[in-house]
């Protein structure tokens, strides 16, 4: 019986903690069951909810990505360079008008060129994805700001300001975006040859080799698709805000790497994690990160307290794996 309850724990864990977070929240701050501070949670988590989806593969095949949110600085200046208004006489290039799939493609691709960067490094050369991805993340912030000689890009479309500040049948655009591409990367990861290789290679990637799996041609697919949602994340946050800045992003790697580690994705032990542990992940930083800020703590404590969560959050996936020995 017990054991039942410990592996019901260890699969659903997270589910209830997120629960027991909610109903603790409502109790501290009744305004925070409020419909609007609920789709205000979730709207703030999308971006980092996106990178964070990314994130969950690459963790998952036994690497690490420090660069995307160097990527949400590079793509949202992109995006937004190409999303300026045509009659502001300041605008990056002067008289543009573009179609709004034009900065949205961009930035993607943008993205995914910096994931064939990281996963070329990574697959090729061997250099550990660590050393790869920190290298990138610094080139790519440094990129940014040359982009833009450190400045803003502010004054864009309508259009474009829509998919961050708009809603579609009271819900906002952010949201559903979110909603589409976690639909998407599960079934990716969870049903297609992709994401069984993913599983495989972090699992035991020599084993994977031995089985015929292209274990280089695999990995490099895993970054360039995260750095593709890191790019779409770009977009999002550049356009909620109206302006594309260098500096979006700082931080927002971390972020994701705590949502899918406090998801239930194992840094100790590659192929284990899921989407929905991920999402998840996210929305109990959202509801700490708002609960705190109902509650008038200070920022720094704020970040104290995430701190701790993600070092118990290892803890705890190291102590299960142990475990599972």
């Amino acid at each position: 019986m017990s054991h039942q309850i410990s592996s019901l724990f260890s699969k659903y864990g997270i589910f209830l903690i997120f629960i027991v977070m909610i109903v603790v929240a409502s109790l501290l701050s009744p305004a925070f069951v409020s419909s609007t501070n609920l789709i205000n949670i979730v709207r703030q988590m999308s971006v980092v909810g996106l990178i964070a989806l990314g994130v969950t593969g690459i963790i998952v095949s036994a690497g690490i990505d420090l660069s995307s949110g160097s990527v949400v600085g590079l793509t949202a200046v992109v995006a937004a360079s190409l999303a300026q208004s045509p009659d502001n006489t300041n605008a990056f290039y002067p008289g543009l008008h573009l179609p709004l799939l034009v900065p949205v493609v961009a930035a993607c691709l943008v993205g995914a060129l910096v994931g064939l960067i990281n996963g070329t490094l990574i697959a090729k050369t061997r250099i550990p994805p660590f050393i790869a991805t920190l290298g990138t993340f610094t080139a790519i912030r440094g990129a940014a700001n040359l982009y833009t000689s450190g400045r803003p890009i502010s004054d864009l479309t309508d259009d474009y300001d829509f998919i961050g500040q708009g809603d579609i049948f009271g819900v906002p655009v952010p949201i559903i975006i979110l909603v589409v591409m976690a639909v998407v990367t599960h079934i990716l990861y969870a049903h297609t040859k992709f994401g069984k290789y993913i599983y495989a290679i972090g699992g035991n990637e020599q084993a994977a080799r031995v089985s015929g799996i292209d274990a280089a041609r695999y990995k490099m697919l895993i970054y360039v698709y995260a750095s593709f949602l890191a790019g779409l994340a770009g977009v999002v946050v550049s356009s909620r805000i109206g302006s594309g800045q260098p500096g979006l992003g700082v931080g927002y790697e971390l972020d994701a790497i705590a949502a899918a580690v406090i998801g239930g994705t194992s840094l100790s032990a590659g192929g284990i994690g899921t989407v929905a542990g991920t999402i998840v992940g996210a929305l109990i930083i959202g509801v700490l990160n708002n609960t705190l800020d109902l509650m008038n703590v200070s920022a720094f404590w704020q970040q104290i307290v995430k701190g701790c969560i993600i070092v118990g959050a290892v803890i705890l996936d190291q102590l299960k794996n142990r475990g599972g020995k």
